[in-house]
């Protein structure tokens, strides 16, 4: 193989996140400034899988850098985990010989799929998108500082509320099994408390949250804004335990799949543009099985065997400050 691909294969897949398609742009531009064609797949691997693959041109991505969600598409494909499915998508991509470098945007289970594509002999290049944020080796994921964005528009609109009719108000955000969207949204909207998965919340965790509460009405506070992480405990059932044992009229706001969708920050679609463009370099200079990586201001490339099936470390100062400052 050439250290100049004939072509390179971009996809997205799993979660979408804002900004995916500011990376697609990126990779399709920088590209075509290196004279390199692009085809885009269609769906991530079950479109892969499925020979759903078009050209794309400098045209092609125009009028796409502000907007959510991907213009390919994306699916979560068991099929392609299988080794039955495994061995049809690498055929498909040996049916286009053309292709001889692969860009791949997605979270954790979309960079197995590309790892084990690195190691059937394809070039592959990791770019991390995920609104979780979760993904080790970068500081952040695209997509991230706009769900944080999201999630905090939210929390001031509902504080507004919960201070007009002195409630408490529990906002559920997404995250699954991690906190960086809540501690986030929750420091930067200046919630009375944080739950995060990565501090077990029980019976004990439960009264203390309720005593806070109470300890703040006191105090003067006529209002309070909790926010949950989804993978932390049930926003619905806290919340009527919390009503339950403070007789204080609270509410539970489920944000939902709302965090996924709108308009990229504009440090999304900066960060995105980054990555995409290392990406394609990397894949030039002939390197694979890698991720780009946001460090220290600037991105950098780490190996995708550091990455896949590791789990990335809240910073615990964060969570602890947040208490601190909700005093």
């Amino acid at each position: 193989m050439t250290s100049r691909p004939k072509r390179i294969g971009v996809l997205t897949s799993g979660g979408d996140a804002p900004g995916m398609n500011a990376a697609i742009r990126a990779v399709v531009r920088k590209a075509a400034y290196e004279g390199i064609p692009v085809s885009g797949i269609k769906r991530g691997y079950a479109g892969l899988i499925g020979g759903e693959i078009e050209s794309l041109n400098e045209r092609s991505v125009a009028d796409i850098i502000h907007r959510g969600g991907t213009m390919l598409g994306s699916a979560r494909s068991e099929k392609f985990q299988s080794p039955a499915g495994f061995k049809e998508a690498c055929s498909r991509l040996r049916q286009q010989p053309s292709i001889e470098g692969l860009v791949i945007i997605g979270g954790g289970g979309t960079f197995r799929g590309a790892l084990k594509l690195h190691e059937a002999g394809f070039l592959a290049v990791g770019v991390p998108g995920s609104i979780d944020n979760d993904i080790p080796g970068t500081e952040y994921s695209i997509g991230f500082d706009t769900a944080v964005d999201t999630a905090l528009e939210a929390i001031e609109r509902l504080r507004d509320t919960a201070a007009a009719h002195n409630r408490v108000f529990l906002v559920e955000v997404m995250g699954r099994d991690s906190g960086f969207i809540a501690l986030a949204a929750g420091l930067a909207g200046g919630a009375e408390a944080v739950l995060i998965p990565e501090i077990p919340v029980g019976a004990s965790q439960v009264d203390q949250l309720c005593r806070g509460i109470l300890a703040s009405f006191t105090r003067g506070k006529r209002h309070s804004v909790i926010v949950v992480a989804e993978g932390a405990t049930s926003a619905i059932d806290l919340g009527r335990q919390v009503e339950e044992k403070t007789l204080l009229e609270t509410r539970v706001t489920v944000l939902g799949h709302v965090q996924r969708g709108g308009r990229p920050t504009g440090f999304d679609r900066t960060l995105a543009s980054l990555m995409g463009a290392a990406a394609v370099d990397a894949i030039i200079n002939g390197q694979s099985g890698c991720m780009t990586a946001w460090r220290c201001g600037r991105v950098e490339l780490v190996p995708l065997a550091e990455v896949v099936g590791q789990r990335k470390k809240i910073d615990l100062s964060l969570y602890e400050l947040a208490k601190v400052l909700a005093i």
